[in-house]
């Protein structure tokens, strides 16, 4: 065997023993840090369940509650979305929906919307949205507290004829020059109210249990 070819095996041997220790190394670090990055999640995904259906509405594990629904029109969706059903007292209590108000000024809007059982809107709260800084991301909770007055709302508080802006002879507020945005976030939360009352039965059915 020459120089070379032992030199090169060498070489190759010292690599191979530094990817090994490498690969070892990184699976280290991602199982250690995996439990942290998901607890982390989840928190972040509480949180934001409760921002929009308060803990006094439920009892159960809300997160872990999540259901898939198919991608339906009124929720706006194109796609398989999730809901998390709530219940006290093993009695159905309400709803979180995913919806999104595909008609905003620069696109999509996503949303969470909580409702009670009667179907009663809790909180509102935009998780996605590109529009305009400074113009039209007022539904942003962080940026103000326009997203809180569909709060208290349902289908007949107000009149269905009257889920419109203010603009639009409705009974929305909406900031003057930026009424695209808030149009299609009502026509949202509109949307998904209807779609809860042709759901709710279902929802609302008792739980099955193992035997």
């Amino acid at each position: 065997m020459n120089a070379a070819l032992r030199n090169a095996l060498r070489t190759g041997a010292i690599l191979l023993v530094f990817a090994s220790l490498g690969t070892a190394l990184l699976a280290l670090t991602h199982n250690r840090t995996e439990p942290v990055i998901v607890r982390s999640q989840h928190a972040e995904k509480r949180a934001l369940l409760g921002q929009v259906l308060p803990a006094t509405h439920y009892d159960n594990d809300l997160l872990a509650s999540e259901q898939r629904v198919p991608a339906d029109e009124l929720l706006g969706t194109r796609q398989a979305s999730s809901i998390w059903l709530a219940r006290r007292q093993g009695v159905f209590s309400g709803v979180v929906l995913e919806a999104v108000a595909p008609d905003g000024y620069s696109g999509d809007i996503a949303l969470l919307i909580g409702l009670d059982a009667a179907g009663t809107v809790t909180g509102v709260r935009v998780t996605a949205h590109r529009e305009t800084p400074g113009l039209g991301d007022y539904i942003e909770r962080a940026k103000s507290a326009w997203i809180d007055q569909f709060s208290g709302k349902s289908l007949l508080t107000p009149p269905d004829a009257r889920w419109k802006v203010i603009k639009d002879g409705g009974a929305f507020d909406a900031r003057a020059g930026a009424t695209i945005t808030p149009r299609a976030v009502v026509k949202a939360v509109h949307g998904a109210l209807v779609y809860y009352a042709r759901h709710r039965a279902a929802y609302a059915a008792p739980q099955e249990t193992s035997p």
